[in-house]
């Protein structure tokens, strides 16, 4: 479980792709503090399982459907990424809850100033995706916990901001339009949505109907 804090701005020090997947090897110094072969660690957002590391970073197995769910396919030796550590049990939890499993990819549509923010406007390319994102809600992109808000169902977009704390600290500022992120929903709307679709029988979403406007009243949802 991560947080979306960014802990660290690593470099790709290299990515090797073959049939069977890939393995990257990330350059990095913070977040290597007590890190052991066989921990978790986020790159970009996707948690990967760190099988080799020394004291100029870590290397990790990345798997064809994550090359296929995520942009890391499209990395290369010398692009920055944002890393951070699994979340301690004693730690503060001051992002919102990342389990570093991305649903899909979006593109940034538009970047534009917003007093001391930049405003991104992106667009969903699994467009179903949309349902899970609430005015003022959180998303995780490229690994960020973010604040989203003019979320548009039609077009599956979405704006965020990006604070000048988070400027200096995360690889979104060196984005352009056209330019593909990661996107994690929020867990716990993805966790309702399927309870929900089981009803109290604990039926099928299928032969339930999956969720609607009347099983949400019914719930006390509404």
């Amino acid at each position: 479980m991560f947080t979306g804090i960014i802990e660290e701005v690593g470099n790709v020090l290299s990515i090797h792709r073959s049939n069977s997947g890939a393995i990257i090897s990330v350059g990095c110094n913070h977040v290597l503090s007590g890190v052991k072969d066989g921990d978790s660690i986020a790159v970009n957002g996707v948690c990967l399982t760190v099988t080799r590391h020394d004291s100029a970073g870590f290397q990790a197995d990345i798997s064809n459907e994550s090359l296929r769910v995520t942009s890391l396919g499209q990395l290369k030796s010398g692009d920055g990424v944002n890393v951070e550590r699994a979340m301690a049990a004693t730690g503060r939890f001051d992002g919102h809850m990342v389990a570093g499993h991305v649903d899909t990819t979006a593109q940034i549509m538009d970047i534009s100033r917003d007093g001391n923010s930049w405003k991104f406007r992106l667009r969903l390319h699994q467009p179903e995706c949309i349902r899970y994102f609430i005015e003022r809600g959180s998303a995780s992109i490229d690994g960020v916990s973010l604040t989203v808000f003019d979320v548009d169902t039609a077009t599956a977009s979405f704006t965020f901001n990006l604070i000048p704390h988070s400027q200096s600290l995360t690889t979104l500022t060196t984005k352009k339009s056209g330019d593909v992120v990661n996107i994690e929903c929020d867990l716990v709307a993805k966790y309702i949505e399927r309870l929900l679709g089981f009803g109290t029988s604990g039926a099928t979403p299928a032969s339930q109907g999956g969720v609607s406007m009347e099983l949400l009243r019914q719930h006390g949802f509404m």
